[in-house]
């Protein structure tokens, strides 16, 4: 899958943002109408894309392109400790519980 197919841009998430708003404005304008009901199906249809690209939205926001996980990584290893020093672990042989024989 292409890097294009896996994030969501500013243009695709404003299209999910007027998707949103006009799915309200239809809700008001019917519910005004008293038909609200009536239109069930049409509602049906239009939550269903909205909720379908909401998905879309949601998971693919969180999507790290190969070169951003690379570059979490790097900031994540500089972070680290130099040397990546061990800690020790408060063990030494002498706490060491002998077995009685």
């Amino acid at each position: 899958m292409a890097d294009g197919e896996q994030t969501y841009d500013n243009a695709r998430a404003k299209l999910l943002e007027t998707m949103l708003l006009a799915l309200a404005e239809q809700i008001r304008a019917l519910a005004l109408r008293g038909e609200l009901l009536a239109r069930a199906p049409e509602l049906m249809r239009l939550v269903g894309d909205i909720k379908s690209e909401l998905f879309h939205y949601e998971v693919r926001i969180t999507y790290d392109t190969p070169e951003v996980a690379e570059n979490r990584r790097i900031v994540a290893d500089a972070l680290e400790p130099e040397g990546g020093a061990w800690e020790t672990p408060g063990w030494t042989p002498d706490d060491e519980d002998r077995p009685e024989w």
